[in-house]
């Protein structure tokens, strides 16, 4: 009795499959969001705006980079007068201050 089923359960499969690849395929075709098992989208369907927001989120991020370098640089450039002998020039001023003038 089971072999006498056995044909008609793959042919069962094999539609089930191919309705399936083929609903996906129709879902891509005419852009719909795939979706997962939960039902939830796999790949959000993005509008212009969000699109026009990526590209401004962007174009901030890379002033704020820039930024950001400009100012380690500058903090370099303090670092460096902070530990080069500035405390020995101050004591190479302090004593020319105090030569006599003629």
């Amino acid at each position: 009795m089971l072999e006498a089923l056995a044909p008609a359960a793959s042919i069962i499969g094999v539609i089930g499959v191919g309705g399936w690849v083929l609903t996906t395929w129709m879902r891509v075709r005419h852009g719909y969001p795939l979706e997962n098992s939960w039902g939830k989208a796999v790949y959000p369907r993005t509008s212009s705006e969000e699109l026009e927001r990526i590209k401004l989120l962007s174009q901030e991020n890379a002033q704020l980079r820039a930024e950001l370098g400009s100012i380690k640089d500058r903090l370099g450039n303090v670092e460096r007068i902070v530990t080069d002998s500035g405390y020995h020039l101050n004591q190479q001023i302090d004593a020319l201050r105090e030569l006599p003038r003629n």
